[in-house]
């Protein structure tokens, strides 16, 4: 195999793709990786004929054992002597008689016990968002509205206003959810931070513990986005849904560890033959390449000095996840049983709705290992349309991750290097040219005994791949059981999004601090109501 050198290219090529940000040297060092291995590249959004697949995934059957199915979880079993370890390694200060009930060989944790646990390990726990880059492709028009005709016509007041607000935003900092009057609520990000802090006074409360630093906050920007963010954070420290629970707690989530993810170049088509180069041409112009987003999947090697950095601290596992998930939020129960079962990693996914079209799913590989594979990249959609007529529930990826630093931190390189590779051919304005991606989700793939954690849709994936998908779990969404039944959007979309707007109305008030007012619209709770409240709970 031929490694690539920066040397070889174009000085013109190299100048143009600097000045647009692109990191070249990554972008060679993956071209290197492609040619060392199978890879599906797409064409026209199916699998090329030309292509040869190393491994072509199918959908785990029903009930499988692997699967932990945290919508029915009532309590937690484990052999007695493995949990007595756990709780010793862990160096839990709770006590482990008082914490579960003996029953033979065998030690049972209720909810209530595992809540504990998972809050007692908060110190020991960090807090990390995938940002994103701006909301173009979030607010664009064409888009939304292919999701229902009727939905747009019926929201398209909001989602233009909304739109207009978030024209050139990155996406964190754009509403996350419309009230009933028509007015937009906090930010992604403002929402997420009040969630940390709160979780972080739980801490307080529970543990007596006043000093030691919790949930710290990290994240992955891009050149596009990361100034923004950084001017935003700068607003939100003074916040009145932040100011007092910082003073309070002591931490302070705006002060963001992370790094910038840089942008890859453009590969050349398939059509013009392997192996593969820099894209040069765009426009019609020679020496001439174009710069873009180089996927999630970039965080192992991107934030590599953030994990290190964290573990050195005494962090010892990391949750990551989407901005765009409101659900996303911090879990002391699925800690508490990530820790205690040993995992290296936890990934959650719920069962697929009509709003879940773009992102990933659950499949098995021929070698049996588990992974996520992208609709449209890794399976296509007519592949996934015979699985799921056959009987087969499809569970869609939520974007959450919760990783053992232990296991993570010593393999980042071996992760960035072994996440496989999607290059998709595009035909755009700018040309014929490819797009090489990797998916942060696939490590479920590198993982040696990952925990698999189906979770309701409701509340834990409220997601908003589009802004249509924001308005529709948003109280306003409530509008269409009102609309003549000849303009509402189809049957299943409405249930998906009554069920969604259910989800995020408990969500606003159990894990970000809000209270419903008689006319429907949501107020922030006090920080002396919090207090209250989680000192009755314990």
């Amino acid at each position: 195999m031929k490694t690539r050198h920066i040397q070889e290219l174009s000085p013109a090529l190299v100048q143009d793709l600097r000045a647009k940000g692109a990191d070249i040297e990554r972008t060679l060092a993956l071209l290197d990786l492609v040619d060392a291995k199978s890879i599906a590249y797409l064409a026209s959004g199916s699998a090329s004929k030309a292509t040869a697949v190393s491994q072509t995934p199918s959908i785990p059957s029903a009930g499988d054992p692997r699967v932990f199915d945290r919508t029915k979880l009532t309590v937690l079993k484990l052999p007695l002597k493995a949990a007595r370890e756990a709780f010793r390694a862990l160096e839990l200060p709770l006590d482990f008689g008082e914490s579960s009930i003996i029953e033979g060989e065998d030690a049972v944790f209720s909810q209530q016990a595992l809540t504990l646990v998972g809050i007692h390990l908060y110190p020991r726990l960090a807090y990390g968002v995938l940002n994103g880059g701006s909301a173009t492709t979030y607010i664009d028009e064409k888009k939304n509205r292919e999701l229902d005709g009727n939905a747009f016509r019926l929201f398209e007041n909001e989602f233009r206003e909304t739109a207009r607000v978030s024209k050139a935003a990155p996406k964190g900092v754009t509403p996350a959810f419309v009230g009933m009057d028509g007015n937009s609520g906090p930010s992604f990000l403002l929402l997420k931070m009040r969630s940390i802090l709160l979780r972080a006074l739980e801490y307080r409360i529970v543990s007596g513990d006043a000093k030691t630093p919790v949930l710290p906050f990290f994240q992955m920007t891009s050149g596009a986005t990361d100034s923004a963010l950084a001017e935003a954070y700068a607003r939100y420290r003074n916040d009145p849904l932040l100011s007092a629970l910082i003073q309070r707690t002591g931490i302070d989530p705006t002060d963001a560890a992370g790094a910038v993810q840089p942008m890859l170049a453009a590969l050349s088509p398939l059509s013009e033959g392997l192996p593969r180069n820099l894209f040069d041409k765009a426009w019609g112009t020679k020496d001439t390449g174009l710069a873009l987003p180089g996927g999630h999947g970039e965080n192992f090697r991107v934030l590599a000095d953030t994990y290190r950095a964290l573990r050195a601290k005494g962090v010892r596992w990391a949750y990551l996840g989407n901005v765009d998930n409101s659900g996303y939020t911090v879990d002391p129960v699925s800690l508490a049983i990530t820790a205690l079962k040993g995992a290296d990693a936890a990934f959650e996914f719920s069962w697929r709705t009509k709003m879940d079209v773009k992102g990933g799913v659950l499949v098995e590989l021929p070698d049996g290992t588990l992974s996520t594979a992208d609709i449209g990249q890794a399976i296509s959609k007519e592949a996934l349309a015979v699985e799921e007529a056959g009987g087969k529930p499809i569970l869609f990826n939520c974007a959450t991750g919760l990783f053992d630093l232990d296991f993570l931190v010593p393999r980042l390189q071996e992760i960035a290097d072994g996440l496989p590779i999607r290059v998709s051919e595009q035909d755009k304005e700018a040309g014929r040219y490819a797009q090489a991606e990797q998916n942060t989700w696939e490590i479920l793939g590198l993982a040696k005994s990952p925990l698999i954690f189906a979770v309701a849709k409701e509340s834990r994936f409220v997601a908003a791949k589009m802004l249509m998908e924001t308005l529709l779990s948003s109280p306003i969404g409530k509008r269409m059981e009102a609309a003549p039944p000849s303009e509402r959007p189809a049957p299943a979309l409405m249930a998906t999004s009554a069920d969604l707007q259910k989800g995020f109305s408990r969500l606003l008030e159990r894990e970000y601090g809000f209270s419903k007012k008689n006319n429907g619209s949501y107020q922030p709770i006090s920080v002396l109501e919090f207090e209250s409240t989680i000192k009755k709970k314990y």
